[in-house]
């Protein structure tokens, strides 16, 4: 029993060394990820304002779940999200107090990759099969990716799922312009990065409309909306204090 156990782990091992000595290959066009920098952003970020949600809208989650063939697979483990909803606490678990506004509280905010500076997804993947564009999008590669899961135990925010069954009998309508997932691969946001590159806003962005709960641009320009907004609203991050420096921003006040 012993032998068969330690044979297993070093079957493993050497998976995860010969993997992590591959070389990086572009993906074939079922597998976005690997294309050049979207109309030329210095830096993607985006920020959110969580009272601009109305209560039980899912219009943002739903336009990016249908968009991606997220599969609607119900059940605790099983279930697959890009975008989702958590209470105020739960996201910002370091910047609650016994005083917090009621109405703040009270309040869930979206929660979805933060594509991150310092990403320690990026750092732990041992196939590269996530990575870190230039311009700041932390994205996938499916068809590199092994599921150990090393991703999901880096990531501090909880923005991967794994898929432990088949998704493809679980998607509602397929979106024959992205690629539909396998059993073993781990998926997250990636910012649409594929929209980005036809010159259109992310899904989730362009449902919300004239709400203006989401919006999204890029960080290093100065003139951009996103920017302007900043300067003029004080905004928070999920957990600053790791180092990761995530680019999703919410706006307080």
């Amino acid at each position: 029993m012993i032998d068969t156990e330690r044979r297993r782990l070093l079957k493993i091992a050497g998976t995860l060394i010969l993997g992590s000595m591959l070389p990086i290959i572009p993906c074939s066009a079922s597998s976005p990820g690997r294309s050049a920098s979207a109309a030329g952003a210095g830096r993607w970020g985006m920020v959110i304002d969580p009272r601009k949600c109305p209560a039980g809208c899912r219009d943002c989650i739903d336009a990016c779940h249908a968009v991606h063939n997220v599969p609607h697979i119900a059940g605790p483990g099983n279930e697959i999200r890009w975008i989702r909803q958590v209470p105020f606490q739960n996201a910002f678990p370091d910047q609650g107090h016994p005083y917090l506004d009621a109405g703040r509280r009270d309040v869930p905010v979206l929660a979805l990759c933060n594509h991150c500076e310092n990403p320690p997804c990026v750092r732990v993947c041992p196939t590269k099969a996530t990575f870190r564009r230039s311009d700041g999008i932390v994205v996938m590669d499916y068809h590199r990716c092994i599921g150990c899961r090393f991703c999901i135990a880096a990531c501090p925010y909880g923005s991967r799922s794994m898929n432990f069954r088949d998704p493809r009998p679980f998607i509602r309508t397929v979106n024959p312009d992205y690629p539909t997932r396998t059993r073993g691969v781990v998926e997250k946001c990636n910012f649409c990065e594929e929209r980005l590159a036809k010159g259109m806003p992310p899904a989730c962005v362009e449902a919300c409309g004239k709400r203006g709960a989401l919006l999204f641009g890029d960080m290093t320009d100065p003139s951009s909306e996103i920017r302007r907004l900043m300067k003029d609203r004080p905004t928070i991050r999920r957990r600053p204090e790791l180092g990761t420096d995530p680019h999703v921003f919410y706006i307080v006040s």
